[in-house]
């Protein structure tokens, strides 16, 4: 059997199996998480957690589902954190580099702290990719912000208030809308869709079960 530890969630003691993630430690002590997130089906990057150790006064962030319980943990999951989401037709945009002056001037407000690097729980270079978008440089923002997963711990940690997903999203989108090469075998697949070419096939998947799903997905044929 695993070693227990004592973690505390919201204030109150709970005892947990040692090899327990953050999340699963959660739903051990009897916690819903009502969230969604993505690996409880929803959306990734919904288990933004702050913790601190007892005898540390630092204060750790991290994401609940890829880190593991330690004795004496104090645990609370991050409340929602008021991001700057623009509203915009990407169609409208082009890739001019006041594009992120007009949507985001906020960034140009960073003071160089790297406090956003320093608290990613997907090791992402937030303050590099965060200048990128400053020079106008969407192309190489987006390489650098491709593993977000939009938890927005970055910009609780932030002094001058980036909503840094939210400008690397758009950095993301402008490059798929303008910079990438046309993938041609995508387009001919949407135009299959819309055609009406899939609509057996998926109703066929609609009349199975639960089992059987989850048995195509384990045995489907993945590209090299």
């Amino acid at each position: 059997m695993s070693k227990t530890v004592n973690v505390y969630f919201f204030g109150k003691k709970y005892e947990v199996p040692d090899d327990l993630t953050i999340m699963a430690a959660m739903e051990y002590a009897g916690y819903r998480l009502v969230r969604g997130c993505g690996c409880r089906g929803g959306f990734c990057g919904a288990c933004a957690t702050v913790y601190r150790i007892k005898g540390d006064k630092g204060i750790k962030t991290c994401l609940a589902c890829q880190t593991k319980v330690e004795n004496d943990m104090y645990i609370a999951s991050l409340p929602f954190f008021p991001l700057d989401k623009q509203v915009y037709d990407i169609e409208k945009l082009g890739t001019d580099e006041k594009v992120m002056m007009r949507l985001y001037p906020e960034i140009y407000a960073c003071i160089g702290c790297n406090a956003c690097t320093k608290s990613c729980p997907q090791n992402l270079n937030v303050m590099q990719y965060i200048a990128y978008a400053q020079r106008g440089d969407y192309a190489k923002c987006a390489e650098l912000s491709f593993d977000c997963v939009m938890c927005g711990i970055c910009s609780s940690r932030c002094p001058a208030g980036i909503s840094h997903p939210q400008v690397a999203e758009l950095a993301r989108r402008l490059n798929g809308r303008y910079l990438m090469p046309e993938c041609g075998h995508l387009k001919r697949t949407v135009a299959r869709v819309q055609n009406g070419e899939y609509e057996k096939e998926l109703e066929e998947l609609l009349c199975k079960s639960e089992e059987e799903l989850t048995n195509l997905y384990n045995n489907r044929d993945i590209e090299e």
